[in-house]
C-alpha cells in the first residue's frame, strides 16, 4: 500500500531560523558594484591595516543595504602585472562596475572610500587618484604630465589636478576600461590560470647601431596602462567620449593625501614639501586639515 504525501514547494530562500534570504545575493548582485584590489607580498604594516579597515563606509555602499561588505580580491606573491591581470579576469567574470586599488604600502586617509563614492555617484571622471610621494628624500609627488619630464609641479595641496599619468597605489577606476581592454588583449597563463595581458610592465632591449651598443628601456605598469587608455581609445569605448581627446584625462584629488610607508614604518614624505603648500591663508588652513587627516 502506497502512502501519498502532500508535497509543498520549498522556498530555498527561507533559512533555518525563519529569516528570508534575498536570492539575488547568491549571484553576487549585492557586491558587484565595487571591487577593492590589493596586490600584496603577504606582509603589511599595522598602520596599513588600521587605515584600510578603519575606513568610513558610505551608507548603501553596495546598492543593497547599509554597510554592506565589499569584495576584496588579493592575489598573493605574484609579479605586479600578473596580479593585475588576474584582477582583470575577476572584474570581467563577475561584472564589477568600479575598482578601488589600494596597494600594500599606501596608508590611506579614513575618508577615502567616502570621497571615492562621491566620484562614483556623480560620474566626475573615469579615473581618480589620491596623492602620494615616492619613498625618497627629497620627496617627489607621483603625478605626471608627459613622459620623461619628471613630476608635475604646478599645484597646491587641496587642488584637483588633471594629468596624463597616475600611480595605482590609491586609485578609483571605472571597470569598463578594463572590460574594453580585455577584449583586445592576448591570452596567457599565470600560475596555471588562463587570463589576458591587460596590464604589462614595458621592457625592451635592442642594438643601437649609432651608439654601437645595446640599449634597454623599462617602465611601470601604471604609466603603461595610462598610455594604453589614451592610445587605444579606451575612454571612448568605455562610455567616456568626452575624456578621449583630453590632453590630461586623469584626475588627482590632492585632498586624498596618502602616506607611502616602507617596511620599517617610515612614512613618506618625511616632511611635506613647502613648495606644494598654498600661499593663500584660507587654502593653507584647508591644507593643514588635509595633512592632519581631518578634511
Amino acid at each position: 500500500m502506497k502512502t501519498s504525501l502532500n508535497k509543498k514547494k520549498v522556498d530555498s530562500s527561507i533559512m533555518p531560523n525563519g529569516m528570508k534570504k534575498n536570492p539575488k545575493s547568491e549571484n553576487g548582485i549585492w557586491t558587484d558594484r565595487v571591487l577593492i584590489f590589493t596586490p600584496t607580498t603577504g606582509s603589511v604594516r599595522m598602520e596599513w591595516v588600521l587605515a584600510r579597515y578603519g575606513q568610513v563606509i558610505p551608507t548603501n555602499w553596495s546598492n543593497v543595504g547599509v554597510h554592506q561588505f565589499l569584495s576584496p580580491f588579493v592575489p598573493l606573491e605574484y609579479q605586479l602585472a600578473d596580479a593585475q591581470n588576474l584582477m582583470a579576469k575577476k572584474v570581467v567574470e563577475d561584472d564589477y562596475k568600479w575598482i578601488i586599488w589600494i596597494e600594500e604600502d599606501n596608508v590611506i586617509p579614513d575618508n577615502t572610500f567616502w570621497k571615492f563614492n562621491d566620484y562614483i555617484n556623480n560620474r566626475t571622471a573615469p579615473v581618480v587618484s589620491g596623492l602620494y610621494f615616492v619613498k625618497s628624500e627629497p620627496p617627489e609627488p607621483i603625478l605626471y604630465r608627459g613622459r620623461g619630464t619628471s613630476y608635475y609641479r604646478d599645484w597646491e595641496l587641496g587642488d584637483k589636478v588633471w594629468v596624463d599619468g597616475v600611480p595605482m597605489g590609491c586609485l578609483l577606476m571605472d571597470a569598463e576600461l578594463i572590460k574594453q581592454a580585455w577584449k583586445e588583449s592576448p591570452e596567457y597563463v599565470v600560475g596555471g590560470e588562463l587570463t589576458r595581458r591587460v596590464f604589462g610592465a614595458p621592457s625592451m632591449m635592442w642594438f643601437d647601431e649609432e651608439k654601437g651598443g645595446s640599449v634597454a628601456t623599462g617602465g611601470t605598469t601604471d604609466l603603461a596602462w595610462c598610455t594604453r587608455c589614451m592610445k587605444d581609445r579606451l575612454f571612448e569605448k568605455a562610455g567616456w567620449p568626452e575624456f578621449q581627446d583630453k590632453e590630461f584625462p586623469f584626475l588627482v584629488d590632492t585632498s586624498i593625501f596618502v602616506r607611502h610607508i616602507d617596511k620599517q614604518g617610515r612614512q613618506y614624505p618625511l616632511q611635506f614639501p613647502e613648495q606644494f603648500l598654498p600661499k593663500d591663508p584660507a587654502k593653507l588652513a584647508k591644507a593643514v586639515k588635509i595633512l592632519s587627516g581631518k578634511y
